[in-house]
């Protein structure tokens, strides 16, 4: 099994609770499992700690010459800050939507180039979050928001993770198979 720990700096470790934090806030508030609970409760966490706080870990991340967590959590921050700053703002569903689909392209990037499993499964379902979040404003869908909230859920689990298991030392990358006897890596 491949326990790799090396999950990154401290400022790794701080980007990740904050992303996880505020995805796990705005999350939960989009699917309405608590009662009373909604994303527009979520402001606060979403402009000072997933803005703000990973914003600066961004800037920190560039500091220790990590540009790809440093331009992860910088945009991710200015996300975020942008996001609750607009709220209650007179903004249309559409713009909202086309608002929440251009970050998934920034969120798409983070994919691609994201350096460990973790990382990708963090902003791969953050992706597929903004994505569903953005098509359920174009259409005023109640049911592809709450969609979208569970898939920020995920995400926002996924970077605490990481986060926990850099600092407790547990695995961070998944178990790879080897291959059958007489398979070569050319086939």
């Amino acid at each position: 099994m491949d326990n790799d720990v090396s999950a990154g700096s401290s400022t790794t470790v701080v980007g990740r609770l904050a992303l996880g934090v505020t995805l796990l806030a705005v999350g939960l508030g989009y699917t309405t499992l608590i009662d009373g609970v909604t994303a527009a409760d979520a402001v606060p966490i979403a402009r000072y700690v997933g803005g703000v706080a990973l914003f600066l870990a961004g800037l920190m991340a560039f500091r220790d010459r990590d540009t790809v967590s440093g331009t992860a959590f910088s945009a991710v921050g200015a996300l975020w800050f942008t996001w609750a700053a607009s709220a209650g703002a007179q903004a249309s569903a559409n713009a909202a939507g086309l608002f929440l689909l251009l970050f998934a392209l920034v969120a798409l990037t983070l994919t691609v180039t994201a350096a460990d499993q973790l990382a990708k499964g963090t902003y791969g379902l953050f992706l597929v979050s903004l994505v569903l979040l953005a098509v359920a404003d174009f259409a005023e869908n109640e049911g592809l928001a709450k969609a979208g909230g569970w898939f920020a859920v995920g995400a926002g689990a996924v970077a605490w993770y990481a986060a926990t298991a850099a600092l407790a030392h547990w695995p961070t990358a998944l178990p790879r198979r080897a291959a059958r006897p007489g398979v070569t890596a050319t086939g």
